[in-house]
């Protein structure tokens, strides 16, 4: 994937489901088509931590029929990270279990410039354009 085109409204929504469960990494699904995303499905972690997250198997499972009946594809798998930067961690990298789908990083370690960055992890890790779209961009 070439780069992911994030609206403003669920770059927003992203953006407050993380100030929200700060300390605790939030965590969910991005869907679209053809690198425009289209829906965030926010997801629990299970695994409440600080450091990394877990979906619930069920959630993931509910997301995934929606998305499928929207016309959609899974475009990201999303997490924040509260208190580190945008980059993927040693244990984001080795529980990456889904592969050609963008893994993106909403950093909140500078809370008054969150940054949000996308990344395909295979056997390397190569950072993938996220532009943030307001209204007026659109195509």
């Amino acid at each position: 994937m070439s780069e992911l085109q994030l609206p403003y409204p669920i770059y927003e929504a992203l953006l407050a489901q993380a100030r929200g469960a700060a300390p605790i990494e939030a965590c969910g699904i991005l869907a679209g088509k053809g690198g425009h995303i289209c829906a965030y499905h926010p997801m629990t972690n299970t695994d409440g931590s600080t450091d990394h997250f877990m979906m619930d198997p069920r959630e993931q499972f509910a997301v995934a029929k929606a998305i499928r009946a929207a016309g959609h594809e899974l475009l990201a798998v999303h997490h924040s990270h509260p208190a580190s930067p945008a980059r993927p961690s040693a244990e984001d990298i080795r529980l990456a279990a889904t592969p050609g789908v963008v893994y993106t990083i909403l950093s909140l370690a500078d809370p008054s410039t969150p940054t949000i960055k996308g990344f395909l992890i295979g056997s390397s890790v190569h950072e993938v354009p996220l532009i943030v779209v307001r209204d007026s961009e659109a195509p």
